[in-house]
């Protein structure tokens, strides 16, 4: 997807045959992502209680099974946010959003499944 994001003028996303996105990476990404991504990052058992603690700081919450990501125009004002709010995760990453981020709302799924 990075390849893709550097290389092609416009882009097609699919999901079961079926196009449900198109246009440039920048198009796709400003429409179907934030501008930002803030990545959590938990010790075993810890996830479950703080996403209800975090999820209403952003415009969307993922669940993966060893972080969350939380989409947000301002990821090192929502890292702020979250600690202010008692949450500790064990590391933290603030990252642009990617077409990865557009694929996995656009489909439900990640680049591996």
């Amino acid at each position: 997807m990075d390849e893709a994001e550097q290389l092609c003028d416009r882009l097609v996303v699919m999901d079961g045959g079926v196009v449900v996105a198109e246009g440039s990476p920048t198009e796709l990404i400003g429409s179907y992502s934030s501008r930002e991504v803030l990545e959590l990052r938990f010790m075993p058992d810890a996830q479950q209680q703080a996403e209800p603690v975090v999820v209403d700081l952003v415009e969307r919450v993922e669940v993966l099974p060893d972080r969350l990501l939380l989409y947000t125009q301002d990821g090192e004002a929502t890292l702020e946010a979250v600690y202010a709010r008692g949450v500790r995760p064990r590391s933290t990453l603030v990252r642009r959003s990617t077409l990865e981020d557009v694929f996995l709302r656009l489909t439900g799924r990640r680049l591996v499944d």
